[in-house]
């Protein structure tokens, strides 16, 4: 289940599918496409992630592969640029998966309309359970409609770092 995103052009959906189709042949997992810059010759930005993480080399491929079906199919009626990259340490949740794999971690949730009287929730992430976030915020819990959500992303702690890089093998802890 994909979470509500704001406006964008209807050609995206259209770049989500190649994504979808090129990504898994590389091992990893599509997190995201995004359009930045000037609708004249936007950017096209498409994040991908494994458990394991994405190398360098794996982008350049999947950009490679990707950039020949975007040629191929024509989704984007205009110029445009192409990035592949991983989504970074703030990654965004944007499916239930996600939700369910970072279960444990920080998160900021901002959502469309107000729950409680408040649209921004930052605490720890319990889980997904039923449609809604479940988020643990100064000891309470609180349920967040996934329909609701605009934005949601990982929040970056130092001990998470390490127990991310050491469950990889690149750091003692």
């Amino acid at each position: 289940m994909r979470m509500r995103e704001s406006r964008r052009p209807h050609w995206v959906e259209g770049v989500e599918r190649l994504a979808e189709a090129v990504a898994p042949r590389h091992g990893v997992e599509l997190v995201a496409v995004e359009i930045a810059g000037d609708l004249r010759r936007p950017v096209v930005r498409v994040s991908v992630d494994s458990p394991v993480g994405v190398s360098v080399d794996q982008c350049a491929r999947i950009s490679e592969e990707l950039g020949r079906a975007l040629d191929l199919h024509d989704p984007v009626p205009t110029a445009y640029t192409l990035e592949v990259s991983s989504p970074g340490l703030d990654r965004p949740l944007r499916t239930e998966a996600d939700y369910a794999r970072f279960a444990g971690r920080k998160v900021e949730i901002t959502t469309t309309e107000q729950i409680d009287g408040r649209r921004r929730w930052k605490g720890r992430l319990v889980g997904v359970d039923g449609g809604c976030a479940v988020v643990e915020i100064d000891a309470r819990i609180v349920r967040v409609p996934l329909g609701l959500v605009a934005s949601a992303r990982l929040v970056v702690e130092m001990s998470d770092l390490r127990q991310d890089f050491s469950r990889r093998g690149r750091m003692e802890v």
